[in-house]
């Protein structure tokens, strides 16, 4: 069995324990509607969190996510607010606004050879500033439009609701399934995080490269703030604080390396998924605090980081092993 494939085997299969554990205590987590709630109320997580994946298997950081989000809500709350523009011409203009920015962090990061962290730090602080400029309150969004994408659902068998925001969150995961493991796009994300002068002498083009995965991590960070627009009904510039370091832990919980070049999208989806059990679990109890949320996470976190380390020792010793002759 390839080595690479452990983190995400041992992902899966702590989902499922964890899952099994709470069935015990409480069967209805089994239900449909829990299932359905998981996945609504995870959307704008999992669908940012596809973009950072992107972003690590290049070997980069990506720190401005959160306040993109932030940023993309109070931009539709405040157009819808103060002009007659539909919702869908709004979605657009954000979407081409936030893709530039990503396209332009990728672009700093290349030519001017700055680390992506110090990079997408600066346009953390810009996104949030400009969500500040903007509004400082929170504004309201109420449109029949929002109505219609908040009550639109497939109802599953025992009653479960599929939302909109639950399906577009499973999607946007299988189309990146499929860039990632389909295209060529995908090949040179994975060579990138091999090493960008390796990654040069192969033939891949950097520049263009590291440009598109910012830019798709841009993309993705609005599209995940139109969803949590519509999951929450209004823009506020200080939301989603920290959720740039949830879709992290999500992918490294995943099984991508931290340092690039290894790594599943689909374990991405199990990693958030993993998260939102957690704070279902909690809900369920009714006795704990949020807070065992992130003490969860930050064991699974240290896990999750020695079993990486351990698996480069023993790659590095296998190639070790392989150039030694005779």
């Amino acid at each position: 069995m390839n080595a690479r494939m452990l983190p995400l085997i041992a992902t899966v299969v702590i989902f499922l324990a964890a899952y099994a554990v709470c069935y015990v205590q409480f069967p209805a987590i089994l239900s449909t509607r829990v299932v359905g709630n998981l996945l609504t109320d995870n959307a704008f997580l999992g669908i940012a969190a596809v973009g950072m994946t992107f972003v690590i298997l290049s070997g980069g950081i990506d720190l401005s996510i959160g306040s993109v989000i932030a940023f993309s809500g109070v931009f539709i709350a405040v157009m819808l607010r103060d002009t007659s523009l539909h919702p869908v011409p709004v979605f657009v203009l954000l979407l081409v606004i936030t893709t530039l920015f990503g396209a332009c962090m990728g672009a700093a990061i290349h030519f001017l050879e700055m680390p992506p962290f110090i990079v997408t730090l600066a346009g953390m602080f810009l996104a949030r500033g400009m969500a500040y400029v903007i509004s400082i309150d929170a504004v309201p969004i109420d449109h029949a439009f929002f109505d219609v994408l908040k009550n639109a659902y497939w109802l599953m068998p025992g009653k479960g609701r599929l939302t909109f925001i639950g399906g577009l969150m499973l999607l946007v995961f299988l189309a990146g399934i499929v860039l990632a493991h389909r295209t060529r796009f995908g090949t040179n994300v994975y060579a990138l995080g091999g090493g960008a002068a390796t990654a040069s002498l192969m033939g891949v083009p950097v520049a263009r490269t590291t440009i598109a995965i910012y830019a798709l991590s841009g993309f993705l960070a609005g599209l995940s703030g139109i969803v949590f627009a519509t999951y929450t009904s209004a823009g506020y510039s200080l939301a989603t604080v920290g959720v740039e370091l949830d879709a992290i832990a999500a992918v490294v919980i995943g099984g991508t390396l931290l340092t690039g070049g290894s790594g599943f999208v689909a374990g991405t989806l199990v990693g958030v998924l993993i998260m939102g059990l957690i704070q279902t679990y909690i809900v369920f109890d009714g006795t704990l605090s949020s807070w065992w949320t992130k003490i969860v996470i930050g064991f699974l976190l240290f896990a999750f980081i020695l079993l990486q380390k351990g698996l480069v020792l023993l790659s590095t010793r296998e190639r070790g092993t392989a150039d030694r002759p005779g």
